[in-house]
């Protein structure tokens, strides 16, 4: 059975009915069940009409009458003391001794379930508007307060919910006429707003210590560590975020510090150990400063390693390298520039003969070439091919690790042997160094070959060599991880797809067939141009 009465389970199913089936205001009101609870006992009356027991169906019971009646009978006469019985009796556990005892004794039910709920209903209105004011102004709990009055807190609570509101009217209210019955609401509404008012201050404070906390860890960092503004606390080594929390132990609570700047405990202590531990190297780090000073900043840590040796002392590149990181010694470098082909006027520019014109009603009547770079994690891969307008095969191509004479010079030999007699081509480029140097001129003219430039940085002059590369990244490079391939794995695979493009993949253009005439093509080794 439940230790519940059947008509308290049936108020509560009522209620649950009454309230749209909303199982909090339930509890608030009655202050009991759970709510999985009143779930299963509505889940029961809508089935059977009645919020019984249902029949148990499972195994049989593990006691049996008898063993009960004995327990039960042997707890009453022996001073009603259960773990004495449990110990004579060897059974049951604490639990089902005392499920049984409730079920058996009508007044241990009474005091756990109804008792405390009659005795709230029986409160008048003056009563609990005298709890209601003991709640706003109390100095400790409220459940202290909900015992004093024999009530539960969550009813101490819905009363002051009925007496003030939901919400609370900052503005003054106007002073009742003396012996006025709403005074004391008012004076209880006044305290509530106050209690209100003070918690919304003590967030206000909060906040404010919080960003005060924010604010000086990003000074010390900028001032004792020397980073620069913007700098990340949360993204420092261990070590400096130890001293940036001795700096400001003293101003901020130790557990603050550690939350803010991500850092365990136990690592802060074993980082301020060793701050403590004098430093080997403290001579050699003043000897580093004072050479890097000394050269106005224009030495690695190589040359000030040479320098420290000079002088006798023997310690490790990768040392010097350290402590020249440690204390933020950087030497000026140039700022490395993204490359470009174009290399000022080398020689004399020539027209542009094809003029956007693409068409060829021949092969080897007009090429194109120009080169693109392949960014992988491994390192960089240029391509350099000449492509034929007539069909948008690949003539040649040549492909390598540096952007240099070589690789397109090497390009264009391939590309001249494969033409047959009087067959004089004209080669479109842009105004890159690579197509104006001498080596370059010198074997369009050996072969007859007519050379052509695009303006300036006008990129659509040679917008079908740039769809090829489009082309090219779109369906081999883009949209596939490169991570782990080598430069080498990286040629072949770019060598095997432009020999897949020549021969096998279809072009709409021409009628939906593929190019299947042999070109020939070269490779040039990774590191050798």
């Amino acid at each position: 059975m439940s230790v519940y009465p059947l008509e308290d389970r049936m108020k509560a199913v009522q209620l649950y009915l009454k309230y749209g089936r909303k199982s909090a205001p339930v509890v608030r009101e009655l202050g009991y069940p759970g709510r999985k609870t009143l779930r299963r006992w509505v889940a029961a009356y809508e089935a059977t009409g009645s919020v019984g027991r249902r029949p148990y169906r499972g195994r049989p019971p593990k006691y049996t009458s008898e063993q009960r009646e004995a327990a039960v009978r042997h707890y009453v006469e022996h001073g009603q003391n259960m773990c004495g019985t449990i110990r004579a009796l060897g059974y049951p556990c604490r639990a089902l001794l005392s499920r049984w005892l409730d079920e058996a004794i009508e007044e241990r039910r009474r005091v756990r379930t109804g008792t405390t709920r009659k005795a709230r209903a029986e409160l008048t209105p003056q009563q609990k508007q005298e709890a209601v004011l003991d709640l706003c102004s109390r100095d400790g709990r409220a459940q202290d307060v909900a015992n004093k009055h024999g009530v539960t807190r969550a009813v101490l609570y819905k009363w002051k919910k009925q007496l003030l509101g939901s919400g609370y009217d900052m503005s003054p209210p106007k002073k009742p006429p003396a012996g006025s019955k709403d005074e004391k609401e008012q004076l209880e509404a006044l305290k509530s707003q106050l209690e209100l008012l003070e918690q919304q201050a003590e967030d206000l404070r909060k906040e404010i210590r919080r960003l005060q906390l924010e604010r000086d860890v990003l000074e010390a960092t900028a001032e004792i560590l020397k980073k620069g503004e913007g700098a990340d606390p949360t993204t420092l080594r261990n070590r400096e975020k130890a001293v940036v929390i001795g700096a400001l132990r003293e101003k901020h609570r130790l557990k603050d510090l550690l939350q803010s700047l991500s850092l365990s405990k136990s690592s802060y202590f074993y980082q301020r150990a060793a701050l403590a531990v004098p430093d080997k190297l403290a001579d050699v780090r003043e000897r580093v400063r004072r050479v890097f000073t000394q050269a106005e900043r224009r030495y690695g840590y190589r040359r000030i390693h040479a320098a420290l040796r000079r002088d006798g002392v023997v310690i490790s590149e990768k040392v010097v390298r350290r402590l020249m990181r440690e204390e933020g010694l950087e030497a000026v470098r140039p700022k490395r520039r993204k490359y470009v082909s174009y290399r000022g006027e080398i020689s004399p520019a020539v027209s542009n003969l094809i003029k956007r014109d693409f068409r060829a009603d021949a092969p080897n009547t007009k090429w194109l070439t120009d080169t693109t770079e392949f960014a992988i994690p491994a390192g960089k891969v240029y391509l350099s091919p000449i492509i034929d307008c007539f069909d948008g095969m690949v003539v040649s191509w040549s492909i390598g690790t540096s952007p240099n004479a070589d690789l397109v010079n090497s390009m264009l030999d391939q590309a001249i042997s494969t033409l047959g007699p009087g067959e004089h081509p004209t080669i479109h480029t842009d105004r890159g160094g690579h197509y104006r140097w001498p080596g370059w001129i010198e074997r369009m003219e050996a072969a007859g070959l007519t050379r052509s430039m695009s303006k300036k940085a006008c990129t659509a002059d040679n917008a079908a060599c740039e769809g090829f590369f489009g082309r090219i990244k779109n369906e081999m490079f883009y949209g596939r991880s490169w991570q782990g391939v080598s430069i080498p794995e990286f040629v072949e695979i770019l060598d095997t797809y432009l020999r897949w493009y020549n021969e096998r993949r279809i072009k709409m253009s021409l009628g939906a067939m593929s190019r299947s005439s042999p070109k020939l093509c070269v490779k040039i080794a990774p590191g050798n141009g």
